[in-house]
């Protein structure tokens, strides 16, 4: 007899897209494949709404080749709180409609709390993609956001090593942690043709490494008039030098014309609308070096072993600086940390472990063995290679396998 796991899937912003569009095709490939034991596996993607811009929102569904959600709540904007109740008023009858056996949250975002509360009160299970990152500060809402989410899931999928011992220190056990790898590069490798075909270069008139890519929207970075106002000053300077490619965040773009920052008189920034996902990867890719405050740019940029400067004090993802091509740095140091890249004094960096296009399969894995429908497979291949000194190869042994 053939057995069915429900999962309800959730997104609420930009970043969390790349996320989930791996994990949805692989549900898709799995219940496809005549080798899954009988077990069919049934989602429905909710969608928050918490971003509701096109052009930050459903562009990247296009592009990810992410059916049109099942559900669109339709959040919209609003202070913190209101934007968590929002979620909550609204997502806890679906709860109660679809009775599912998981909800998957990704990332950070006031929806990835939002939804872990309901389940909690509701004594649905909740598994948490991208669970135990850290940045140790606790004013800004997604550390907040993190913390209660991990402290409530069920199953934390971490993306690298340094989150299990966060998670480990806060008192979470062993058991509900799996170390599956970074989804997010599930997504850059799916999609890296498309990216490196991207006509945007030759629209630009930019050259290969010739050229710098910045993407800024935190509060820290763009909420305050004197820092903002300094920010465009330093970004002009560069352009004197070379070109400076800057798609603004509609946030950003407000608090310009807000603090009457007036952008026309920054010639040399080629200023321009939020870009498409392969676009932005072909940016990541081509840049001399990425100045950014975005999350997801520090990890994309590792991967491309792209110089990529950090305008933040501290960073949830430590793997990007300790082993990859990031480096934290602020207004008082930001010309020297690019001398530095220029200059060429800075080492490269390495692609971290598990960051190789397969996290969405170990997601399913651990979703599965955690509900009792497939047995866990000691990973013995993979010990007995890294013992010998050889890389061990997923793709000659069948999804499910490897843990």
């Amino acid at each position: 007899m053939s057995k069915k796991l429900k999962f309800l899937i959730i997104a609420g912003a930009r970043p969390n897209f790349m996320k989930v569009a791996p994990i949805i095709q692989q549900i898709c490939r799995y219940s496809a494949d005549v080798a899954n034991h009988g077990v069919q596996l049934e989602y429905r993607l909710i969608h928050t709404g918490q971003h509701y811009d096109e052009k930050m929102s459903d562009i990247f569904f296009t592009d990810l080749g992410i059916p049109a959600p099942d559900i669109n709540l339709a959040v919209g904007s609003g202070s913190h709180a209101v934007q968590t109740a929002e979620v909550m008023t609204k997502f806890e009858p679906i709860c109660e409609q679809e009775k599912p056996d998981w909800v998957v949250v990704v990332g950070d975002v006031n929806s990835t709390m939002a939804c872990t509360l309901v389940c909690s009160k509701l004594g649905i299970k909740v598994a948490h993609v991208e669970a135990g990152l850290r940045s140790f500060d606790r004013e800004m809402p997604e550390e907040v956001n993190r913390i209660v989410t991990d402290a409530l899931a069920d199953l934390l999928l971490t993306p690298s090593v340094d989150a299990n011992e966060n998670l480990k220190r806060e008192g979470i056990p062993d058991s509900k942690i799996k170390f599956v790898g970074n989804v997010m590069m599930d997504s850059l490798v799916a999609n890296l043709e498309k990216a490196r075909t991207s006509p945007l270069l030759g629209q630009l008139g930019l050259e290969k490494k010739g050229f710098v890519y910045v993407t800024l929207h935190r509060p820290s970075n763009v909420d305050n008039q004197t820092g903002l106002s300094l920010v465009m000053k330093l970004l002009g300077n560069i352009a004197k030098d070379m070109p400076v490619v800057f798609p603004m965040h509609p946030r950003t773009r407000k608090m310009c014309e807000q603090f009457k920052i007036q952008l026309d008189e920054y010639k040399g920034l080629r200023i321009m609308e939020p870009l498409s996902y392969h676009d932005s990867l072909c940016l990541t890719d081509t840049a001399r070096f990425v100045l950014t405050d975005s999350g997801g740019l520090q990890e994309e940029s590792t991967y491309f072993k792209t110089p990529c400067l950090t305008l933040r004090p501290n960073t949830e993802r430590p793997v990007t600086i300790e082993v990859g091509t990031n480096k934290l740095t602020g207004l008082d140091q930001l010309s020297a940390d690019i001398e530095d890249i220029l200059q060429e004094r800075r080492p490269p960096g390495q692609i971290p472990k598990y960051w190789d296009g397969r996290t969405a399969e170990r997601i399913i894995n651990a979703l599965l063995v955690e509900s009792g429908l497939e047995m866990e497979k000691l990973n013995i291949c993979e010990t007995f290679f890294e013992e010998k000194g050889f890389e061990f190869d997923n793709n000659l042994f069948p999804l499910g396998i490897t843990s």
